[in-house]
């Protein structure tokens, strides 16, 4: 008889899912689903409220990444207004973004998903988390939890609080820098540097061991869709987006934020809460595509810096006839993007204006409608608004990372599933955990 295998929850992630594993008459495994629990409903109840509220209130979409969320309600509030904020702001903007990515993909890499790669997949769940790690491997635990801190740091130093800060405001942001705290993130950017180097060196040699988990760990052709300036190098707050496919060859570029309703289209299913957006040319659901560290990294042509443009030569290395394709190495991605991360900080710190005082531009609405595209650490990010004549909202469309990677991730612990699950009658822990494994490489 038909069976299914119900994981919830799922662990080790930044939200509430569960899987369930269908098996067919003959115990193998049909199909696996993911399914969102938690219903949220920030489209809808924002619907009365004066446009320049969406910051702080979209922030609360994600108590890990609201500067993802700050950031692209701020643009799109910033194109209702029609203005071009000062360059101050918009370097400023960049920092803080940056700031997020690092204490994100620190919290993914070292707190959600070394346990697997340190002590196993297999390891006893009782020991398999950050504390499991941090008694085995001290060093590495403290370098995570030094990475996260300084990231969260730069948020705090900059906008006064480590989560959902008021900083970030249409028009810009609301304080400048000063030269303290410009002189206090500059100078652990070098401890920084080094631990996201010397991460990387012990991560490299290491995923030899995993090769099973890259074969099955959602590895097949897609699309990937990021963000990329005007020559193509990678980008994370401004730029136009980009969509590859699974050999590198640019399927659409040079998107503009206001064409994204072109080009993505959003399926509901009744399983779970969570929006299923496709690539519109190629419909539902066989215009899948991926989004994240992983994604950007084979979308762009170039880091754009020294560190982690010889990391990017390194890591194509992987699939040098077209895109890397397991998500297994979105882990390997966000390490790169620390250290790319890290050297934008660097260099924007240094650069010309940045402590201009005049960081925010004031408007009134301009326009009735306006959107915002910004990358968040689990991908890109898009908010759409609709104002009346009085500024109030009266719709509006939140389109998420983790939303754009619904579909590869179904199809990716399914592969996992049907790879991993061989007997019905006796279902190993560690086989159920690499499925839950394949979506933290996702980090939804």
């Amino acid at each position: 008889m038909a069976k299914i295998i119900t994981i919830d929850p799922v662990t080790r992630i930044e939200g509430h899912s569960k899987i369930t594993i269908k098996l067919d008459d003959q115990g193998k495994v049909d199909v696996a689903r993911l399914h969102i629990t938690q219903f949220r409903g920030f489209e809808k109840f924002t619907e009365g409220r004066p446009f320049q509220e969406m910051p702080s209130l979209t922030a609360r979409t994600c108590g890990i990444c609201p500067i993802s969320h700050e950031l692209a309600s701020s643009k799109a509030c910033d194109d209702i207004m029609a203005v071009r904020i000062p360059v101050a702001a918009a370097k400023l903007r960049r920092v803080i973004n940056y700031a997020q990515i690092i204490q994100s993909h620190a919290l993914s890499f070292f707190h959600l998903s070394s346990p697997d790669m340190l002590l196993g997949m297999d390891a006893d769940p009782a020991v398999r988390h950050i504390l499991g790690v941090a008694a085995k491997f001290p060093e590495l635990a403290k370098d995570g939890i030094w990475l996260r801190k300084f990231g969260q740091q730069i948020i705090e130093r900059l906008s006064g609080k480590r989560v959902h800060p008021a900083w970030i405001v249409p028009g810009g942001v609301n304080k400048p820098l000063s030269v303290e705290v410009r002189d206090q993130i500059v100078a652990e950017i070098p401890q920084a540097i080094a631990i996201a180097r010397k991460t990387l060196e012990w991560f490299k040699p290491a995923i030899k061991k995993f090769q099973e988990e890259i074969d099955n760990f959602a590895n097949f052709p897609s699309m990937f869709l990021g963000l990329v300036s005007a020559d193509g190098t990678i980008e994370h707050y401004d730029g136009f987006m980009r969509v590859v496919d699974s050999h590198r060859k640019i399927v659409a570029d040079k998107l503009e934020s206001s064409a994204y309703p072109h080009h993505i289209g959003e399926a509901v299913e009744p399983d779970s809460y969570l929006k299923s957006p496709y690539f519109k040319p190629l419909g539902y659901p066989g215009g899948m595509y991926r989004v994240g560290p992983l994604a950007r990294l084979n979308a762009c042509d170039r880091m754009g810096t020294p560190l982690a443009e010889r990391e990017l030569t390194e890591f194509r290395k992987l699939q040098p006839d077209g895109a890397v394709l397991s998500s297994f190495h979105f882990h390997y991605a966000r390490l790169i993007e620390i250290l790319y991360a890290l050297e934008r900080v660097s260099e924007l710190l240094g650069t010309t204006g940045i402590m201009s005082t005049q960081v925010r531009a004031i408007a009134n609405p301009n326009k009735s409608e306006g959107i915002g595209v910004s990358e968040a650490p689990r991908g890109t990010l898009i908010h759409h608004y609709k104002i009346d004549k009085d500024g109030l909202i009266t719709w509006a469309n939140l389109i998420i990372a983790t939303g754009h990677n619904n579909l590869a991730m179904n199809q990716g612990i399914t592969q996992a599933a049907k790879h991993f699950i061989t007997n019905s009658k006796k279902i190993h822990e560690g086989a159920l955990n690499r499925v839950e494994a394949v979506i933290r490489c996702y980090d939804p």
